[in-house]
């Protein structure tokens, strides 16, 4: 008699065998499942070292149950286990649907800006504010540039704009450590009044760097013409004014020592973020960007080392993808 019942047991184990493979979804399910079979089916002992063939037969219908438990279970691993997975494998990007810019094509704190976003390749519109009337910003309670709307708020201050948008698309980012902090503040406090009495040094540098007025923003010939001779004949003097008080005596010795400052600052790395471009990397390339063209940027990059570093910056920036818009 107990030998038939252990025959009995052991045909249901081997069925219960053959559907856990058949109904196998993980590795981890699996062994799971052979587990509880094998305590159910196979094992001789029980907790009390008797031995379970002096029990009577487990009936049919109740092995079965124990078999759909433990295949219920394993389906509800599996899809645990594949929600979970897919949770922290999709990372979700911060992408905003609208951006647009209000700039100056020439502007410092405008090209910040600009190569933040087109380093984090964010798709934006420009609007060129005519430097006269800035008709394309009456709009605003704020009167200067750059300002980025962004699906429909309104951002003002380059490094404020930044620290937005950079903490949208990094929440749970850490602090700046305090060699970028630094060398970001060293941009807005320094570099920027370095740039002005050499882009306006003559009034034929000032005419060059006012030339994008001609072929940029939505402008009739007439506002062209008076943005272009007007406003650079207004920056020669406001250069003059900014060279006083920023107390500049050389132009030119100026802009090479903050070029080399920030070479001897990056102290041998590719960037100062290390392999890739960090906040501070940004802002130096974004402010000096507009000159690069210049007579004063080429006469920077001849008579110091920052172009290596220039071109490798260069070489980060992804194109704003066609999304520019000339006119309000």
């Amino acid at each position: 008699m107990a030998t038939t019942a252990i025959r009995k047991v052991s045909r249901l184990a081997a069925t219960a065998h053959r559907a856990a493979a058949v109904a196998s979804f993980s590795t981890t399910a699996t062994t799971r499942r052979h587990s509880i079979l094998q305590t159910a089916s196979y094992s001789t002992i029980n907790n009390n070292n008797t031995p379970l063939n002096s029990f009577p037969p487990t009936p049919r219908s109740q092995l079965f149950d124990r078999i759909n438990v433990v295949q219920n279970c394993a389906r509800c691993h599996v899809a645990s286990y594949s929600t979970a997975t897919s949770a922290e494998v999709v990372d979700e990007k911060y992408v905003p649907n609208d951006v647009v810019l209000y700039q100056y094509q020439a502007c410092p704190f405008c090209n910040k800006v600009k190569a933040f976003l087109e380093y984090n390749d964010v798709p934006y519109k420009i609007v060129e504010v005519n430097p006269m009337n800035k008709k394309e910003i009456k709009w605003s309670d704020y009167k200067k540039v750059p300002i980025l709307m962004v699906d429909g708020e309104q951002m003002v201050d380059s490094s404020e704009i930044i620290d937005k948008m950079y903490q949208r698309m990094h929440p749970d980012s850490v602090s700046e450590d305090e060699e970028t902090q630094k060398w970001r503040r060293w941009v807005d406090n320094h570099l920027v009044h370095v740039l002005s009495p050499n882009i306006y040094r003559s009034p034929s540098e000032a005419l060059e760097s006012f030339d994008y007025i001609t072929s940029h923003g939505n402008f009739s010939f007439t506002e062209k013409l008076v943005a272009k001779y007007g406003g650079a004949a207004a920056m020669y003097f406001v250069s003059k004014k900014l060279k006083k008080r920023h107390n500049i005596t050389d132009e030119r010795k100026a802009l090479y020592e903050a070029a080399e400052t920030w070479v001897y600052a990056l102290a041998g790395r590719q960037y100062l973020g290390g392999s890739e471009p960090n906040l501070a990397d940004l802002a130096v390339f974004g402010v000096l960007r507009p000159i690069r063209d210049l007579k004063s940027g080429k006469d920077m990059v001849a008579n110091t080392h920052i172009g290596e570093w220039f071109a490798r910056m260069e070489s980060q920036m992804k194109p704003n993808r066609g999304m520019t818009n000339k006119g309000a």
